[in-house]
């Protein structure tokens, strides 16, 4: 069932962390059943400090016949403003490689120290290829803990759910991750569940995954 996927992945932290600074990211996740690769990039405007594109990009794919249907490849150009410190807009195009395109409008609100973060996003999003409105809720949570000035332990979450006019479920995924960072490198173990569809297809991996911030 081919069912539209959006990664937000290690590009909300990453946009959070530093809202005005130029960051590029990839991560790499490998399990047992698929692959993700995903990059993001957020450039601030030189025109106005608290505006910037935020670039995302990510392939999916799966490792046995039978779920090649759900291999994913999708790319989203967005453009942040944000009027508080807590608190952005952004609007956006997303693409995906067979749910075509969407055109959204987030509201990003952000609460974080030294050594946590928890993200909240709403979305209200239109679908070209089936007409509708589309309602979505993202939490992301992150939690560090330095061991000295080079290494650091983290514990990473994200959580996405995705309606159909509201009211029929169409997407969601629970991702985790634990691991190491050693200046700009992380790495470490994670599991992703997945579930597709308004009678949901479950699937999950494990898996390892490595970080680099450019």
């Amino acid at each position: 069932m081919k069912r539209i996927r959006l990664l937000l992945s290690v590009a909300t932290i990453a946009f959070m962390s530093n809202l005005h600074a130029q960051i590029t990211q990839v991560e790499l996740f490998s399990g047992f059943d698929k692959t993700d690769f995903t990059l993001f990039s957020s450039q601030p405007l030189n025109i106005n400090p608290a505006l910037s594109i935020n670039t995302l990009a990510f392939f999916q794919k799966f490792r046995h016949e039978e779920n090649h249907g759900f291999d994913e490849l999708g790319i989203q150009p967005t453009l942040f403003w944000s009027f508080h410190k807590k608190i952005a807009v952004g609007a956006s195009l997303y693409y995906n490689s067979f749910a075509g395109y969407s055109k959204r409008l987030s509201v990003m609100y952000s609460l974080k120290n030294s050594r946590w973060l928890l993200v909240i996003i709403p979305t209200v999003a239109h679908s070209e290829q089936k007409r509708i409105f589309q309602g979505e809720s993202f939490v992301q949570f992150q939690f560090r803990s330095s061991l000295n000035d080079k290494i650091s332990i983290w514990l990473n979450g994200q959580f996405l759910t995705v309606w159909d006019e509201f009211k029929s479920h169409s997407r969601s995924f629970q991702q985790l991750r634990a691991g190491v960072s050693f200046y700009t490198h992380q790495f470490g173990v994670g599991v992703d569940f997945d579930q597709y569809g308004p009678n949901p297809i479950k699937k999950s991996s494990f898996g390892v995954y490595y970080r680099k911030s450019i």
